[in-house]
């Protein structure tokens, strides 16, 4: 049997022990977690509950060094994912990063670079690709069956969902709120689908009125309203360079009805929505004999987990010599997309977008 790949955790957090964890566990016959980096006791602690005794280091660095560790998995929050990810890949390690993949386009240029320079595998942790409807409806697109994917309208939309944890109402350290927390994530499903076209230019918006107003509840847990520095809100519209366009709208408070997760594809033979989770995620329109369908596929993938699919996609690839199943470039990408639309939300004008690196 080939040797175990040992893992090391930089970041010990909730993400880390309820999905990436999972994910190493459910092959545990291809890899192990052998240390962990985290500054609070109580993770590391919690932590061993779930995976038994690991090194445990102080220093991120000290874990880069232990020659024994073949890849990591950086689940930081978002203002201290480029240094470790560039550090592990100069180290010789393969990294798979939370999403997003950095604060802003600039860092994930950085972190792009670093991987091509290292030959590693840099995968960004972005898990709705992965889900059942998501690998059903691709393929669907790539054998043809919506034609040409000319539009999409994506949505990851909470009427009162801002998380009370952690710092994601903390600009300096996320980097902005619902459009690069969650947009994200409907974001590269949508661009995923459509063979992920380059972007040249995004207009945005973004608004921060409902969640600084203590009259609003949070359904979630309250916070500290005064210390809320991102968006509650974002729309965007971008443009790709083979002339298709997306829509975009996020949010973590807003006044409309339940909690839309889902993008929609305008084809030119069909079209399409897929949602983020439910028993019937994907629904496809379409006109046969003057006559319109909306059809539901009965017998789609079955992925009991997309968090642990992206996992076993990650060893699989360093096992078997395959590219990252979800590129740095993907993440730049999204990553360009985002300063584009918070840019043009304080110029009002349309704003290019910089995938180079």
């Amino acid at each position: 049997m080939a040797k175990k790949l040992k893992i090391g955790l930089i970041g010990a957090g909730g993400i880390a022990r309820g999905a990436h964890v999972p994910g190493y566990k459910s092959v545990s016959e291809k890899c192990e977690i052998v240390a962990a980096c985290d500054p609070s006791e109580s993770a590391i602690e919690e932590l061993k509950k779930e995976v038994g005794e690991v090194k445990v280091y102080s220093e991120y660095k000290d874990l880069l060094a232990d020659k024994e560790i073949d890849a990591v998995s950086v689940t930081t929050p978002n203002a201290f994912h480029m240094q470790p990810t560039i550090d592990a890949l100069k180290a010789g390690k393969h990294v798979l990063c939370e999403k997003p993949l950095a604060m802003n386009g600039e860092e994930a240029r950085h972190m792009c670079a670093a991987a091509r320079e290292s030959g590693k595998i840099l995968q960004v942790a972005l898990q709705m690709r992965f889900g059942s409807g998501a690998q059903f409806l691709h393929k669907f697109i790539e054998n043809g069956h919506l034609g040409d994917v000319y539009y999409a309208r994506a949505k990851a939309l909470r009427r009162r969902g801002v998380p009370h944890w952690g710092v994601f109402i903390d600009k300096e350290k996320q980097g902005g709120g619902p459009l690069i927390d969650i947009g994200v994530h409907i974001l590269d499903l949508t661009l995923f689908l459509m063979g992920y076209p380059k972007p040249i230019s995004a207009t945005g918006k973004t608004w921060d009125t409902l969640a600084k107003d203590p009259k609003n509840a949070n359904f979630w847990g309250d916070f500290d309203r005064s210390k809320f520095t991102v968006e509650d809100f974002a729309v965007g519209f971008i443009r790709f360079d083979n002339g298709a366009c997306v829509t975009l709208e996020s949010s973590f408070m807003a006044n409309i009805e339940g909690d839309p997760f889902e993008t929609q594809l305008f084809g030119t033979e069909a079209g399409a929505i897929v949602k983020g989770w439910g028993d019937e995620p994907v629904t496809i329109f379409k006109e046969m004999d003057q006559q319109y369908f909306e059809m539901k596929p009965q017998r789609l993938p079955h992925v009991p987990s997309s968090h642990t699919a992206e996992v076993q996609a990650f060893v699989d690839a360093i096992l078997e010599g395959k590219p990252s199943p979800v590129p740095g470039e993907n993440g730049l990408t999204l990553n360009a997309i985002f300063d584009a639309l918070y840019k043009s939300s304080e110029t009002g004008k349309e704003e290019a977008v910089n995938v180079k690196f």
